[in-house]
């Protein structure tokens, strides 16, 4: 489950990255303030540094805080992460040909949101999954992630805007560049509710995932423990 939600991250993470700048761009243009692409490309670089800060930073704290109040607290920090951002993202796209300043605004609340997670569910990971096989479990989810997530994200999100452009007609325009950017980037606002769904999935077998981890951890010390023993016996 963490996967899958952390999937839905890298998804519009990765959609976010690739798109945002093309898209403000667009809206600009169509609101009649064209500004160039680099100055669009800056200022978005520069609240997604710290947006990402402040997300890992306040994801963290709240994680430590929660661990003596619920055992679930981790999933349903993520999961409040993803779909708290949903209304700031849509919002951010629905703003943007009106007033481009509080689109920067929405945008930096949704992408704090989104990154709340960054940092837990790692942790999430590394005490339901044993010690031996930690190193194979971060693998497999950083390819699931990554395959499913930002490395497709940006190409689906073209290929939407591309269709939705063609239907519209005069490609060209800012009319249509920005209607239909618009139109495709709505799908990242449905993934990040997604994958807030599957880290509440998460929060319901969390606890016990961490239990029988926990109970696998003992086993193998007390063989690890029993096998010094006995080593140290043959020496003797």
């Amino acid at each position: 489950m963490t996967t899958f939600g952390f999937t839905a991250v890298a998804f519009v993470a990765g959609a976010l990255a690739w798109w945002a700048p093309s898209f403000m761009s667009a809206a600009l243009q169509f609101e009649g303030n064209p500004k160039t692409d680099a100055k669009i490309s800056f200022i978005f670089g520069i609240i997604t540094c710290m947006a990402g800060i402040a997300g890992v930073a306040i994801g963290g704290e709240v994680s430590q805080r929660l661990k003596s109040v619920t055992s679930q607290g981790d999933p349903l920090i993520c999961a409040f992460g993803l779909l708290a951002c949903c209304p700031f993202l849509f919002g951010a796209l629905v703003v943007s040909r009106h007033n481009s300043a509080v689109t920067w605004i929405l945008i930096f609340f949704g992408e704090t949101l989104l990154c709340l997670n960054w940092s837990v569910q790692a942790d999430i990971m590394m005490y339901i999954v044993v010690p031996t096989r930690r190193s194979t479990a971060a693998a497999i989810q950083i390819l699931i992630s990554h395959l499913l997530g930002d490395a497709g994200s940006p190409y689906l999100i073209g290929v939407v805007s591309m269709s939705v452009a063609e239907s519209i007609g005069n490609e060209e325009s800012a009319y249509t560049r920005f209607y239909s950017l618009q139109y495709a980037m709505y799908m990242t606002t449905f993934v990040a509710a997604l994958g807030g769904a599957f880290f509440l999935a998460c929060a319901l077998f969390v606890t016990q995932d961490r239990a029988r981890a926990d109970k696998a951890i003992k086993a193998l010390d007390s063989d690890s423990t029993s096998e010094n023993q006995a080593s140290l016996a043959a020496s003797a």
